[in-house]
């Protein structure tokens, strides 16, 4: 803005306040006069934009505690017929401004900004959108191409990220009505189900069925891994239903920190068995000692 602008406009007038008005009070009064006369209510009247433009500008200088005392100082010295040029003088309106405040000549610089909206130019709204990867994608990774508009957006999804966790691209979201940043794209990560997998923190589980023989004598069995060749385990013998094995390293991997895979051994309890094997499971449970597996639940539960 000109600094004769300074001389020839009232700011005080334009947003309609006294002189000594708080600065509360004047920022409430130039938020109501901004919506009010904003260009978007006023599409095509150029009297409205130009009402926008004034309040601005008065907002800008009355806002700002050195540019107030700098403006009410120049209005008091009488508007621009004390600023006319006189004789032998080499100098004019501009070389008075640069005494007042010492300057090369002209007008300080900064303090009015552009006029945006409440504040500057806004920002961008975001856009929000979904995406539904695969459990092992959610385990190891993946990259996304996402359609924005007419734009093809590339998103890297990291090792580990949870179903319903939110990603975000800077910068890809709805441009600005008035010159301000693009707001961002906010995508939200839907992880579907595996059949065989589930997720423990970094570690992956799974259940491993094993017969009553292996459990009771032992035995080496396949493990599936999640995207991987299956991994030969052994099971001790005497293992209980529900003890958990553990392969390091096949889970989530995140740098400089491993998950691992889980499995839990579940006994397979036979649903068909014929005479002969019967009699042999009967055989077996003569040869048990004498022991009732469920005591020590009784007596912790303090039935007894």
């Amino acid at each position: 803005m000109a600094s004769q602008d300074w001389v020839e406009k009232d700011f005080y007038k334009i947003l309609g306040v006294a002189k000594d008005v708080p600065e509360a009070e004047l920022k409430k009064v130039y938020r109501k006069l901004a919506k009010a006369n904003h260009p978007d209510l006023h599409p095509g009247d150029a009297k409205a934009e130009a009402r926008f433009k004034d309040i601005s500008e008065a907002y800008d200088v009355l806002s700002d505690k050195e540019q107030r005392k700098e403006y009410d100082a120049i209005r008091a010295m009488g508007g621009g017929a004390r600023f006319q040029q006189g004789p032998g003088s080499s100098g004019g309106f501009e070389d008075v401004f640069s005494n007042i405040f010492g300057g090369g000549g002209g007008f300080p610089q900064g303090g009015f900004g552009g006029f945006g909206g409440f504040g500057g130019p806004q920002r961008g709204q975001d856009l929000t959108t979904s995406s539904t990867i695969d459990f092992i994608d959610s385990i190891k990774g993946t990259t996304l191409k996402i359609n924005v508009g007419s734009e093809t957006v590339t998103l890297k999804v990291p090792a580990g990220i949870q179903d319903g966790q939110k990603l975000k691209l800077s910068g890809k979201g709805q441009s600005s009505p008035n010159g301000g940043p693009k707001g961002d794209l906010v995508v939200s990560i839907k992880v579907k189900t595996h059949p065989v997998f589930s997720r423990d923190g970094d570690n992956v589980r799974v259940s491993v069925p094993v017969t009553i023989a292996e459990a009771i004598l032992g035995a080496t069995i396949q493990v599936p891994l999640l995207g991987e060749a299956p991994v030969k385990l052994k099971v001790a013998p005497g293992t209980p239903n529900g003890r958990t094995l553990r392969v390091k390293g096949k889970g989530v991997q995140r740098p400089g920190k491993e998950g691992d895979l889980l499995a839990t051994v579940e006994i397979a309890v036979p649903s068909h068995v014929n005479e002969k094997a019967k009699a042999l499971i009967e055989q077996f449970d003569k040869e048990l000692p004498e022991e009732d597996p469920r005591a020590d639940l009784i007596q912790r539960a303090g039935t007894l």
